[in-house]
C-alpha cells in the first residue's frame, strides 16, 4: 500500500491527466483563431480563408480568420508563437515566413520545434510573369531581349522585400542578366493597381490574387514560375520552357501552431487539414487560381521547411536583399 503523501499525488496525477484527455477529447468546444501575419486580400489571405470555411464545417466550430500584417510577417509570427499553445490558436505559414525571411530579416528566430510546431503542409503553387499592358513584349524572349537593350528600364512590382513575389525577380535577373528595379508596395493589391495603371513593368505574382486580373486582360501572362505548367493557364509555358533553363519558384503553404502543443491537438489538427484538403470544394476553389492542396504528416512539413531555408538563403546572399 503507498504512503498518503505519495497516494495523495498520484491520485492528483491521474486526475489532472484524466481531465487533459477530457479536454482533448472535447476539443474544440469555442472557436479557433487563425493568425495570418499579411493584409486582406492578397493570396496568402484568400488561401487561409478557403481552408477556414472548410475546418468550420469539419470541426463544428467557428476558424476565424485573424490578419495581422507589419514588419515583414513578424508581428503576426510573434502573436502565433507567444500565443497559449492549447490549439485554440493556429497560424499561417509560407515559404517567405519559414524560410525566406531568416536569411532576409536580423534576428528573425521563429524556429520549428522551438517555438512554432508545424501541423501540415497545404497547398502548393507558383508565380505567374506577367507585364503592364503598355510594354512592348509578348513572350519570355523577347521580356529578356528588351531588357537588355534597354538597361534599367525595366522595374518589378512586389508586395515588400523578402516576399516570393520579391525573390522570383531577383533569380530572373540573376539567371538571365537583365536589370529590373524592384519596387515594394506595401500590399500586393498596390502592386497591382501600378501595374495595370502602366506605373511600373511587371510582377510575378501569386496566381492565387493575380488570376483574375490576368484572366481579364488586365495585365499580358507571360509565364509561370514552377517546373510544371498552371491548371488554370494551361496555355501558359513555364519560365524554364520559355528560355530560362532551370528556373523554379514553387510557393507553398501550411499551418503551424504554438511549440508545446500537445500531441493529440496536433494529431486532430493535422487530419482536419488533411482532410479539408481532399474535400472536392476547396479542391475545386484551389484549383481555380492555380494551387494544388498537398497534406502531408507534420515532420514532413517540417522537413519542408528546412530544405527550402537553405535553397533561398543562397538567393537572398547572392542578390543582397535586406530588411531592417
Amino acid at each position: 500500500m503507498l504512503p498518503r503523501p505519495r497516494m495523495a499525488s498520484t491520485l492528483s496525477a491521474t486526475l489532472l491527466w484524466c481531465a487533459a484527455v477530457s479536454a482533448h477529447a472535447q476539443y474544440p468546444d469555442k472557436p479557433i483563431r487563425y493568425i495570418v501575419p499579411s493584409a486582406a486580400g492578397g493570396g496568402a489571405d484568400v488561401l487561409a480563408r478557403l481552408l477556414a470555411v472548410e475546418l468550420t464545417k469539419q470541426m463544428g466550430q467557428q476558424v476565424v480568420v485573424d490578419n495581422r500584417a507589419g514588419a515583414s510577417g513578424r508581428i503576426g509570427m510573434e502573436m502565433i508563437a507567444a500565443a497559449p499553445p492549447d490549439g485554440y490558436t493556429i497560424g499561417y505559414g509560407n515559404t517567405p515566413l519559414l524560410a525566406i525571411n531568416r536569411a532576409l530579416i536580423p534576428n528573425w528566430d521563429f524556429q520549428i520545434g522551438r517555438d512554432l510546431q508545424p501541423i501540415a503542409w497545404m497547398t502548393s503553387s507558383q508565380n505567374l510573369l506577367a507585364v503592364t499592358n503598355a510594354l512592348p513584349v509578348k513572350s519570355v524572349r523577347e521580356l529578356i531581349e528588351y531588357g537588355k537593350k534597354n538597361p534599367d528600364l525595366l522595374t518589378f512590382a512586389s508586395s515588400g522585400n523578402g516576399t516570393t513575389i520579391h525573390l522570383s525577380g531577383e533569380l530572373f535577373k540573376q539567371m538571365t542578366g537583365v536589370q529590373m528595379r524592384h519596387i515594394p508596395y506595401k500590399a500586393v493589391t498596390v502592386a497591382l493597381t501600378e501595374l495595370i495603371a502602366g506605373q511600373t513593368s511587371m510582377i510575378f505574382d501569386n496566381l492565387t490574387s493575380i488570376t483574375p486580373h490576368a484572366k481579364a486582360g488586365k495585365v499580358r501572362a507571360l509565364a509561370v514560375t514552377g517546373t510544371t505548367r498552371a491548371s488554370n493557364f494551361p496555355e501558359l509555358p513555364t519560365i524554364a520552357e520559355a528560355g530560362v533553363p532551370g528556373y523554379d519558384v514553387t510557393v507553398w503553404t501550411g499551418v503551424v501552431v504554438p511549440a508545446k502543443t500537445p500531441k493529440a491537438i496536433v494529431t486532430r489538427l493535422n487530419a482536419e487539414v488533411n482532410k479539408a484538403c481532399v474535400a472536392p470544394t476547396l479542391v475545386e476553389k484551389l484549383t481555380v487560381v492555380g494551387n494544388r492542396c498537398v497534406g502531408s504528416t507534420p515532420e514532413e512539413f517540417g522537413a519542408l521547411a528546412k530544405k527550402e531555408t537553405v535553397k533561398w538563403a543562397e538567393v537572398v546572399k547572392r542578390s543582397g536583399a535586406r530588411v531592417d
